[in-house]
């Protein structure tokens, strides 16, 4: 698959130089996942397009202006944030993830392709959103299929500036997970702003959810560490 002109055609401009760095990514990826579990996702095409384009579909959402500061919660193996970063290297990127040998890999990542103005914090969402340095101290947060809506939400809103979003990349039918999430997108001073189709070149179809941070976070969000997924706000 070219990526290039793949991406192209959602009107994204992949460089040659991001192309290069994508694609050193991946072999690092494939590299790591020989000893820890990054991806089940191990063939070069099927990494293009179900990686890194369907990461970089992300800039659609119209909402990463330059230079924003963009928050990836429970970025594994660095899906969605480490693709756009590699396209769009104005963006100031946070990637949080509760299991530390990931955050390792992707420090790796950032040093050995020169990424500037990226971290990785080892660090759950709860205890992130408490944290006075990271509490709505963001234009963009976003995260991919990590859990349900209700749940995504509590986890990534109170990282969110008022006026800012949360874009979650979610499956093809994401209508009743938005019903189900209704009232935790309200507690976290949330709104549903729009949701977006992004049909991938292999027919595979994805949302992309538009939150948009209208107040702030009542300070007793997020809940305590491992309640939000055992106890949703429904």
């Amino acid at each position: 698959m070219d990526l290039i002109k793949e991406a192209a055609k959602f009107n994204i401009e992949v460089s040659e130089k991001a192309n290069e760095n994508l694609e050193k990514y991946g072999e690092m990826m494939l590299r790591y996942n020989e000893v820890m579990n990054l991806t089940a996702i191990t063939e070069p095409d099927e990494i293009r397009e179900k990686h890194f384009l369907d990461s970089i579909t992300l800039l659609t959402s119209g909402k990463l202006e330059k230079g924003c500061s963009l928050i990836d919660i429970g970025a594994g193996a660095g899906f969605p944030s480490m693709p756009v970063k590699i396209v769009r290297e104005d963006i100031n990127l946070t990637m949080l993830d509760s299991l530390n040998k990931r955050i390792n890999f992707l420090n790796d990542v950032i040093t050995e392709l020169g990424i500037k103005n990226a971290t990785a914090i080892h660090m759950r969402a709860e205890e992130g959103g408490k944290n006075k340095n990271l509490r709505e101290k963001f234009d963009v947060a976003t995260a991919r299929a990590v859990a349900d809506l209700a749940v995504l939400s509590e986890y990534a809103l109170p990282f969110v500036k008022v006026g800012g979003y949360f874009v979650a990349m979610k499956g093809n039918a994401p209508k009743e997970e938005l019903e189900g999430a209704k009232r935790a997108i309200r507690e976290m001073g949330g709104e549903v702003e729009d949701v977006k189709e992004i049909v991938l070149p292999s027919e595979i179809n994805h949302s992309l959810i538009l939150i948009r941070k209208v107040v702030p976070t009542p300070s007793k969000y997020p809940r305590k560490p491992g309640t939000p997924a055992k106890t949703p706000i429904v």
